[in-house]
């Protein structure tokens, strides 16, 4: 019984032996990396949250520079749109007015070929009636005189427009 008493307290000592041995070979590096890699993990874990904060704030900025940008152009559009009204009145003003000027030219020109076509409508008429009168009166007049009685009639007949002078 002494042999397994002995091979007990041996096979104890080893035990404890390759435990020291063992907890310092393996064990504390082993918990030292544990550790660590435990205290990495948390620091990335905490630089992941601080990014996340830092990027929710730059979204944030960009959406509010997003949003002035909208707005922006918002009014650049209103403006735009505002001038581009004011320019289309300023040119239908403008058509207008060119619209009466060339129709009051139309109607001067009408005026004057009016006057010009009754100036000749005049002589012709003066020299018509001065001719219907020679052969009414079946004497022949000299043209000074002629003219003269074409005058007289055409003042005493007041032709249509009012004007009567020849």
């Amino acid at each position: 019984m002494l042999d397994f008493s002995v091979t007990f307290f041996i096979t104890i000592i080893n035990v404890l032996v390759l435990f020291v041995i063992l907890r310092a070979l393996l064990f504390k590096p082993l918990t030292r990396f544990m550790r660590e890699r435990s205290a990495k993990i948390k620091e990335d874990i905490e630089g992941a949250e601080k990014d996340k904060r830092e990027a929710k704030l730059l979204l944030e900025q960009y959406e509010k520079r997003l949003a002035s940008a909208e707005e922006r152009a918002g009014e650049i559009l209103r403006g735009a749109r505002e001038q581009a009204e004011k320019e289309a009145e300023r040119i239908k003003l403008e058509a207008a007015l060119e619209a009466e000027r060339i129709i009051a030219a139309g109607r001067s020109q009408l005026e004057l070929e009016k006057a010009g076509a009754m100036a000749v409508f005049r002589a012709e008429a003066a020299s018509l009636v001065a001719r219907a009168a020679a052969l009414f009166l079946k004497r022949e007049m000299r043209e000074v005189d002629s003219l003269k009685f074409a005058r007289e009639a055409l003042n005493d007949l007041a032709l249509p427009g009012g004007e009567t002078d020849v």
